[in-house]
């Protein structure tokens, strides 16, 4: 199965959008220089499967979950090989635990079979894999690799985009287009652990600090009460 093709950007160049986007890039540069993905993993592989069991799930639950899993099959070979049940046990914390651990041996056996046990380096040869897609080879490219393949749109991208008037759209694949369009490709990779940061910070769903928020001189507040 074909990769699916990046996202292309807005058709228009809207100025105050633009201008938008730089003063969010530049408050969130300021306020979060450091900030990195917050799953924990020594590896690609590690850090894929760990993105696989992040949905629908806390970061922080994962990272309680694959401390013990990684321990045991820090490796591709060893998850491959790890039958089944066992793997559902490990991971049964996360929810939804049989269909991701299905995705997981499948992923893993694919990355064995197919690619000597390492992760490609591609969305063409990332997408393919079982339980692998745009989203989590987003993931991986950029946080594993430093490759800027696209935006990784999860909740908060999404709502905080839509809130500080970055995009309309509510869908993830258009939102991703949007913020193609408007940001630098160097900071893609960045803004998209940035912008995790202050929504759980700052920009919480319901009920955002938007009194201690750098961005409320700016910021439209959309969908705020």
């Amino acid at each position: 199965m074909p990769a699916p093709p990046p996202p292309p950007p807005p058709p228009d160049d809207d100025p105050s959008r633009k201008a938008q986007a730089r003063r969010v890039l530049r408050r969130l540069k300021a306020d979060y220089p450091d900030a990195v993905c917050a799953l924990r993993f020594d590896t690609p592989v590690q850090l894929l499967v760990a993105t696989i069991l992040s949905a629908q799930c806390t970061d922080e639950r994962v990272n309680q979950v694959t401390e013990k899993l990684f321990a045991a099959c820090p490796t591709a070979e060893d998850l491959a090989a790890l039958p089944l049940p066992e793997l559902e046990a490990y991971i049964k914390p996360t929810g939804f635990f049989r269909n991701k651990a299905k995705n997981i041996h499948a992923c893993c056996t694919e990355l064995v079979e197919r690619h000597g046990g390492e992760v490609p380096r591609t969305l063409e040869e990332l997408t393919p894999l079982a339980g692998v897609g745009r989203k989590t080879a987003n993931v991986v490219l950029g946080t594993a690799y430093g490759i800027a393949s696209g935006v990784v749109v999860d909740t908060h991208v999404g709502r905080l985009s839509r809130r500080t008037g970055l995009t309309t759209e509510t869908d993830p694949v258009k939102v991703e287009r949007d913020l193609m369009g408007l940001l630098p490709k160097s900071r893609w990779v960045d803004f998209s652990h940035q912008m995790i940061y202050h929504g759980r910070r700052v920009c919480d769903a319901r009920r955002p600090k938007c009194e201690a928020c750098s961005m409320r001189r700016f910021c439209p507040r959309v969908g705020v009460g």
